[in-house]
């Protein structure tokens, strides 16, 4: 499976929930999803996560090395899932989306079975130290439940 989590600029949300689902990926030694981010906007194309968001996640043994893109309408061929951090960017993806993958969209808390519905991940850009704790918790609290949702698929034989 292919899965792409997407936020307005591609340097703070999506980047930490890549890097969080990587890392997790790894520790259960899975190669069954792949995983990237994008931005719906250009403003960070080529550019690193923010250095906040960064450090954020070294301190809890995450790496975050992807370099900002823009999610095009392309996209959405490659992806089995497009993760959507808020209501916004989900409507703008959907807008976006081809009809016949609309339905590929989803918020990407929608995974978290703690988090209410429509729930978001908040934009930390304009924040605290504590905002960007809160970002990776509730992306955490996702990625963990994306793992649950999608198995690994094993073979009987």
């Amino acid at each position: 499976m292919r899965l792409v989590f997407v936020c307005l600029g591609n340097i703070c949300r999506s980047p930490t929930a890549e890097g969080i689902l990587r890392h997790l990926l790894r520790e259960a030694r899975r190669t069954d999803i792949e995983v990237d981010s994008a931005g719906t906007g250009r403003w960070h194309v080529g550019e690193p996560p923010d250095p906040r968001a960064v450090a954020t996640a070294r301190r809890r043994g995450v790496t975050l090395d992807h370099l900002g893109r823009q999610f095009t309408r392309g996209d959405f061929a490659a992806y089995d899932l497009v993760l959507a951090v808020d209501v916004p960017v989900a409507r703008a993806l959907t807008t976006l989306a081809p009809p016949e993958h609309r339905d590929r969209v989803r918020l990407a808390r929608s995974f978290d079975p703690a988090a209410p519905p429509d729930a978001e991940v908040p934009d930390p850009y304009y924040g605290d130290q504590a905002a960007f704790d809160q970002v990776f918790d509730v992306c955490l609290a996702a990625c963990r439940g994306i793992l649950a949702a999608f198995p690994p698929v094993t073979s009987s034989g």
